[in-house]
């Protein structure tokens, strides 16, 4: 009896994806029209679209993302969304208003140093709750385990692709540093 109620919870289990997988498409569909302005066209060309939305006028960077994972699935370009960028610079603020992402979306960030002085990005929660797909500085790729910070000697851009994984609100700072203006916040729903 024990064997054939596993079996039958099992069978509900695999069941379940195949319903929700089914009914996805029908609510990626709905944020479409949002998310076709932020398609880009591969991941290693430089790009003038920060991705900044009606959002940041209002505090926040608002990732709208349309999740519909077709053939190529979920790292297809047309499933990433560029975030807008994050500035290290001595006594300017890192980011313009907090990023609302959504958990299982792709996103791509640039982090842009002016070289005015040596600073860092410190964050191992968030680096903890995302996926690093890849970290590209100087057209060189770089595809980590794990990352805890950033840190820039001198000018330079560095981009990351990641999936957002565990929901919740974590902070990129540099490290030292107490002010609001030195920190970008990262809301994962």
């Amino acid at each position: 009896m024990t064997r054939l109620l596993t079996i039958l919870l099992l069978m509900a289990g695999l069941a379940l994806p195949a319903t929700a997988q089914e009914t996805m498409p029908e609510a990626g569909a709905a944020a479409d029209g949002a998310a076709a302005a932020e398609q880009d066209d591969d991941d290693d060309d430089d790009d003038d679209d920060n991705g900044e939305a009606a959002g940041a006028a209002e505090g926040v960077h608002e990732a709208g993302s349309k999740f519909d994972f077709g053939f190529s699935g979920i790292m297809a370009r047309d499933n990433r969304t560029q975030l807008a960028p994050l500035t290290l610079a001595s006594g300017k603020p890192v980011a313009t208003a907090e990023y609302k992402l959504k958990s299982g979306g792709f996103y791509r960030i640039d982090i842009n140093a002016d070289g005015s002085q040596e600073l860092a990005l410190s964050g191992g929660d968030f680096f903890r709750a995302i996926w690093v797909n890849e970290i590209v500085i100087n057209d060189i790729e770089i595809r980590p385990m794990g990352v805890h910070s950033l840190e820039f000697d001198d000018a330079g851009t560095a981009t990351i692709s990641f999936i957002a994984i565990v929901p919740g609100r974590y902070t990129l700072s540099i490290p030292g540093s107490q002010g609001e203006t030195q920190q970008a916040v990262f809301n994962i729903q």
